[in-house]
């Protein structure tokens, strides 16, 4: 047995399933040792952003990591954008980066650079392995420590003759330690604000959102008449008919602030105290206003639901609360594609179970509102901002999870970033249903245009948030990756082929002209 092979098999043990790989010479040792043992599934990526952003969503939905594989620092390079939405949505992901030999790492050869510079701002735990001997328990500590709740982002440098030179033997599995549990005295400090606010609001975050953190929420709401409230970007939210309505957080700042202007308290678990997505002239950072009473119940690693079941308890809610459990779908839209149309019909069509990726940026805004008493689904949205993560996340999920329909509801300058993806989602067969959004432009930023007071942007200007001249042809890039595309111009047309698709095993891409 060599390194290599010592690290498959302590993955193996360890309950890893996954590897999406994009890899290079120096992890030619782990390639090759992935035929040494059954149980670990090699996914390639064409692009490190797609191997990234694809382990994110499978962390979110699996709930345990997933591993990459990367080739030194230039490869793990064009993979951190996406390591940068997964720190955010605290996922869990073990990175496996090859290196240079030991003995050639003072040669300074092309590829040399500080992978451990590189990793740390998305990275919880590093280490560098130096021999072969100590690589298995480094891979064992490696996967343990991005299973510690909620999940972490964990970096292995492993050089080359770590991998092929001999091992003794695979190590045993360490057990994560489980969150901590928040103290009586958070939990007493929150039942205070509640008990004393006349109107309160219950801000969520992280696992909150997730079934048993929702049903303690709703038992809370029952009893105190809070409002639920949820992050602007969620990791992974639980949605639909059954479970209890929850407020996102609107993403610009004027408009947050007028949502929790009128309550008194604001109690907060498993998220930070909200704060602006960027700094604009004459808004606060915070945006919480000031002489509203926060609470923080829950930092978003403690144990989120446990403590909201205690503050359930301490305030004398009821052991259940009811939800409404009607599935209420929207009629099916009619006429132009739009943004209301849009959200329409995914909303109407969308089958119990599905997972719904969110990078649909300005289109995608309307969606919530139709779908909230839809079928039982999972949301997934943008966590850190870096555009280009919701082709791979939406791979990710769809690898966690293959019986159910995941809907990757897509703006098309995003979706730029990491086409690739679609590539991995035909050789994978993944059943992803892709609506892209095709309105030729970065919409957001022509807002953030308007918003800086520029109504009437130059011709350089506008040739910054313009997608046309060429016009971008969709249907041909995804036939182009393996994946059926279509184009449709109406509501009517979109809603049929949205049946179709999510009938239909496999990858679709269905181009929306807006």
């Amino acid at each position: 047995m060599n390194g290599a092979e010592s690290l498959i098999r302590t993955a193996i043990a360890a309950g890893v399933e996954v590897c999406f790989a994009n890899p290079g010479t120096t992890e030619m040792p782990l390639v090759a040792a992935l035929d040494s043992a059954d149980g670990l599934r090699p996914i390639l990526g064409l692009f490190e952003g797609v191997c990234t952003g694809a382990a994110d969503g499978y962390g979110r939905m699996a709930e345990k990591p997933a591993l990459t594989l990367l080739h030194l620092g230039p490869g793990f390079a064009n993979g951190i954008a996406n390591l940068h939405n997964a720190r955010r949505a605290r996922s869990p992901i073990v990175n496996l980066i090859g290196d240079h030999a030991t003995w050639h790492a003072g040669a300074d050869a092309p590829l040399t650079s500080d992978i451990i510079s590189l990793a740390t701002p998305v990275s919880g735990w590093i280490r560098s392995v130096r021999n072969s001997a100590s690589l298995a328990d480094a891979t064992a500590n490696a996967i343990a420590a991005a299973g510690r709740a909620p999940g972490q982002i964990t970096t292995l440098i492993i050089p080359s003759d770590c991998q092929w030179d001999p091992a003794q033997s695979h190590a045993a599995p360490i057990e994560p330690p489980a969150p901590p549990a928040v103290s009586s005295d958070a939990v007493k400090r929150a039942a205070e604000s509640i008990r004393k606010g006349d109107r309160v609001a219950l801000f969520l975050g992280g696992t909150a959102l997730r079934a048993r953190g929702l049903k303690a929420a709703a038992r809370i709401a029952a009893k105190s008449g809070c409002h639920l409230i949820c992050e602007t970007f969620p990791a992974r939210l639980e949605r639909g008919a059954g479970t209890p309505t929850v407020d996102r957080l609107p993403y610009f700042p004027e408009q947050a602030i007028e949502m929790l202007k009128p309550f008194d308290s604001i109690v907060v678990a498993g998220a930070k105290k909200p704060v602006a997505f960027f700094g604009y002239r004459d808004f606060p950072s915070q945006l919480i206003p000031e002489g509203i009473d926060a609470a923080i119940l829950a930092e978003p690693t403690d144990d989120v639901p446990a403590a909201l079941e205690a503050l359930a308890d301490e305030i004398g809610a009821p052991v259940s609360a009811a939800t409404p459990a009607k599935i209420s779908r929207p009629e099916r839209p009619v006429g132009n594609l739009n943004a209301m149309t849009a959200g329409a019909a995914i909303a109407a069509v969308m089958p119990e179970g599905a997972i719904v990726m969110d990078e649909a940026a300005t289109t995608g805004l309307p969606f919530l509102a139709a779908s909230v008493a839809a079928p039982p689904h999972t949301y997934l949205s943008l966590t850190g901002g870096a555009i280009g993560q919701g082709l791979p996340c939406a791979t990710g999920a769809a690898v966690a999870c293959p019986t159910r329909r995941v809907i990757a509801f897509q703006a098309d300058g995003s979706a730029m970033y990491t086409l690739q993806a679609l590539w991995t989602q035909a050789r994978e067969s993944l059943n992803v249903t892709t609506v892209l959004c095709n309105n030729r432009s970065y919409r957001i930023l022509q807002f953030e245009l308007a918003r800086a007071g520029v109504t009437e942007p130059g011709r350089k200007a506008r040739s910054l948030t313009s997608l046309s001249n060429p016009d971008i042809d969709w249907t041909s890039l995804a036939r182009g990756m393996g994946v059926a595309g279509v184009r449709v111009e109406t509501a009517e047309a979109l809603t049929r082929e949205l049946e179709r698709s999510l009938a239909t095993p496999g990858p679709t891409l269905i181009e929306m002209i807006l």
